[in-house]
């Protein structure tokens, strides 16, 4: 990125040493963690409907029962994860817990399962957000792709400026929505008791295309379960709090739970009293704040607090998936560069990769919520199920006080997010979720030859007592000869400083005349370095320069070979477009080689 543009959208790097500043207090960590659990209220209450309303009207009494028991497990989770919290205050995510307590490929499976729950949580967020935002205005409905991939590549860019920007820029969209929704839920409620909150279709039945079964009601239990996704996402990031550190996260944590819980109830109970139906182009919670509100002020602002809280809680996965892609990088089942921080002291790196992959799923999907949802909810309750069973592990053999209770919340919420994981699997199945099946075995092999070709480096350049390393006898310098210029000179000059022991220059003509003229130029300029010539009938510049090489090296095998490239430095990257890059080309083969490759760079200003 050219560095005026970078500075005006990311802004100054930042000092190691600012490390400690960037730390969040628990207000602004709420909106940051906490914002993909919270806005999925937005959401759970009408997936629970999807699935009951092919029962008919009749089913929609199991609506607030489910949502109890969600809450219940709701409250498992939170108190399990509360512990993780205690348990590893350096940041204990479902990775870190299953590989710690489970073993490696367990603790890969979670890691691979988060990997992608964060993609598709970015994905569902922004395409859940654009609904939100087309409901009150239907006329952007055809935009909705265009304007997700931009509210992605927004989000990005906040993250890139640093975790306290980008909590500075989510906290007050956070509240506003809680207090939003808070005042639909308090004002709903109040009507309803007082018998003024009509319904907002007539009681009519709806034809039923099932029936009521124990594996519908699970079905709706599975898909509203949704409500619990990101809760994860605080135990994950530990180290970003202010300092005491997991203290200040388990406050947020059980902050977070009870604020999820009360919302998710409050809508449920005002969707079951006015009937809502889940209808395309409007959302459950939009239906509700217009039944509430009409079309006045407080519906649009409720409409647009949604949204953005919808649209922000994609941020919960760009504070979480770089952060857990350098846990994995760090132990080397991923690429070393995502451990890298930027200039504002955030993975960049982890960020960006986040963003490619979100938006490739928005346009793969048309930005569908409906779509995406089955192979979101699998990734977020694998590694639920991981954690909580990691968790079991552990209590029982660190035997800490109240172990016993601590194994059986932990095995609890295990148990109850594994029932919620095969019922999802089961019947979206057919539905796209026998993707995440494939790809998570796939990321697993990715992980772990990753790892192999990292052991292997390692097992190759470590020192021992034994290593012999041969001494070369002699210095022999090759010069690349593309055309005869200022930079072929300098080169020259360049290579004759060294003062090898022996030294050719090396130029491939395509033709006689070609030839004939590097001939000329050379007996001019070459300051009397030999020159070979060698010919290439099929243009293979590298394949004569290779064969050439080999052959100094079967000649002289104690010797060190260097080769010289003149090489073209533009002031401006979209000159680059205008050379055929041979250097770079001959350089990339040339370093498979045993040979050290020099580039002398030629200016041009």
């Amino acid at each position: 990125m050219p560095s005026a543009l970078k500075r005006l959208l990311i802004g100054r790097p930042l000092k190691t040493a600012q490390l400690a500043e960037e730390r969040l207090d628990k207000k602004i960590a709420l909106a940051v963690f906490s914002s993909d659990a919270l806005s999925s209220v937005a959401y759970a209450t009408e997936e629970i409907l999807y699935v009951l309303v092919l029962a008919g009207t009749a089913a929609f009494s199991f609506a607030l029962p489910v949502a109890a028991a969600i809450v219940v497990l709701l409250i498992f989770v939170v108190i399990s994860f509360g512990q993780t919290i205690r348990a590893y205050p350096s940041g204990g995510g479902a990775y870190i817990v299953a590989k710690d307590n489970l073993g490696n490929i367990p603790g890969l499976v979670a890691g691979a399962a988060l990997l992608v729950d964060y993609t598709l949580t970015v994905a569902v967020s922004i395409s859940a957000g654009i609904a939100a935002i087309t409901s009150a205005f239907p006329h952007l409905y055809p935009d909705r792709v265009l304007l997700a991939v931009a509210a992605i590549a927004l989000i990005a860019v906040a993250n890139l400026r640093g975790v306290r920007a980008s909590g500075s820029i989510l906290a007050a969209p956070a509240y506003i929505f809680i207090c939003s929704l808070a005042a639909v839920i308090g004002v709903g409620i109040y009507k309803l008791v007082t018998h003024s909150l009509e319904p907002a279709l007539p009681a009519a039945p709806l034809a039923a295309s099932e029936a009521i079964t124990v594996f519908l009601v699970l079905r709706a239990f599975a898909a509203g379960c949704t409500a619990l996704t990101g809760v994860e996402a605080i135990s994950n990031g530990v180290q970003a709090f202010k300092k005491p550190e997991a203290h200040n996260a388990r406050v947020t944590l059980y902050a977070m739970g009870a604020i999820l819980g009360s919302l998710f109830i409050g809508v449920t109970v005002l969707a079951r009293h006015l009937q809502i139906v889940p209808v395309a182009g409007e959302t459950v919670v939009s239906q509700i704040a217009r039944a509430i509100f009409d079309h006045g002020f407080f519906y649009y602002l409720v409409q647009a607090a949604t949204a953005i809280i919808l649209i922000l809680a994609a941020n919960t996965s760009f504070a979480g998936f770089p952060r857990l892609a350098s846990f994995m990088a760090r132990d080397r089942y991923l690429p070393v560069q995502l451990i890298n921080q930027g200039d504002r002291l955030v993975y960049s790196n982890g960020i960006i990769l986040l963003a490619s992959f979100s938006a490739l799923l928005v346009i793969g999907f048309s930005g569908d919520t409906h779509r995406l949802m089955p192979l979101y909810a699998i990734g977020v309750f694998l590694g639920f199920t991981l954690s909580q069973f990691g968790m079991v592990k552990k209590w029982l053999t660190d035997k800490e006080p109240a172990w016993l209770a601590n194994v059986l919340i932990s095995a609890i919420g295990g148990t109850a997010t594994a029932l919620v994981l095969l019922v999802i699997t089961v019947s979206k199945f057919d539905h796209g979720a026998w993707v995440i099946l494939l790809i998570l075995p796939l990321l697993v092999g990715m992980s772990l030859a990753i790892k192999k070709h990292y052991d292997n480096l390692r097992t190759k350049l470590t020192l021992s007592q034994e290593l012999e390393v041969p001494v070369p006898t002699e210095r022999v310098v090759i010069l690349f000869v593309g055309d005869i210029h200022k930079g072929t000179v300098a080169a020259a000059r360049y290579a004759k400083s060294l003062h090898p022991h022996l030294i050719k220059a090396i130029h491939v003509s395509f033709d006689e005349q070609d030839a004939a003229d590097i001939r000329e130029k050379w007996d001019r300029w070459g300051m009397d370095i030999p020159l070979i010539i060698t010919p290439s009938p099929y243009r293979r510049v590298t394949d004569n320069l290779l064969h050439y090489i080999r052959e100094i090296e079967h000649q002289r095998p104690q010797a060190a070979i260097t080769v010289i490239l003149p090489e073209y430095i533009c002031p401006h990257w979209w000159q680059l477009l205008l050379h055929n890059q041979t250097a770079a080309w001959i350089k990339h083969e040339l370093l498979r080689e045993h040979v050290a490759v020099v580039s002398v760079p030629i200016q041009l200003v």
